[in-house]
């Protein structure tokens, strides 16, 4: 009687342990930057050169090079700039970058700031012709402690990526990490 007991007790528990196994894969969580939701079909992504309507010069080539890095450093995908013998484009258009003073020191000059860029994304699947993800007018923020001394400019965005050489970097990092993540993990 003991052995049978001991059977239904094993018996019900691996029950309940593949119950709760299968219950566990089907919730659809999974981890930060691995998910995708893009088709399987996709395995080549082109990224051409984004377009620049702003007044920084050579902004487009940093903020391309920097998403086509973050695609790269997710491992999944064959990242070119060419359009074509691909499965899918990321275009990029850069409509407007602004810089705005958020904090002032004690001479009144700008401490932090408040960077902005404004684009139109999309990623459309070359071969179905149609859009996989669009943000026709993304914008991002993020805040900057300003490291010049002059303080001057600070409302011109040439002027300000000029005197603070480490905001182009991280605000281009920053910004394509976000595009990325948007796109591989649908939020």
């Amino acid at each position: 009687m003991h052995a049978k007991v001991t059977f239904r007790s094993t018996a019900f528990a691996l029950c309940l342990l593949v119950g709760l196994s299968a219950a566990g894969t089907g919730c659809g969580y999974a981890l930060a930057g691995r998910g995708s939701f893009l088709p399987a079909n996709i395995q080549t992504i082109g990224i051409p050169m984004f377009v620049n309507r702003t007044p920084i010069f050579n902004f487009e080539t940093q903020l391309t090079q920097k998403v086509r890095g973050e695609f790269i450093g997710r491992g999944r995908y064959r990242i070119v700039p060419e359009e074509t013998g691909v499965d899918a484009v990321l275009s990029g258009d850069i409509t407007a970058v602004s810089v705005s003073p958020t904090s002032f020191n004690a001479q009144q000059l700008a401490s932090r700031s408040t960077i902005t860029i404004v684009a139109n994304i999309q990623l459309r699947d070359v071969k179905e012709d149609k859009v996989l993800w669009e943000n026709p007018s993304l914008v991002f923020r993020q805040d900057y402690e300003n490291t010049s001394s002059t303080g001057q400019d600070v409302l011109d965005p040439a002027a300000f990526f000029s005197q603070e050489v480490n905001a182009l970097e991280r605000v281009s990092t920053d910004f394509s990490r976000a595009i990325v993540s948007s796109i591989l993990e649908a939020f």
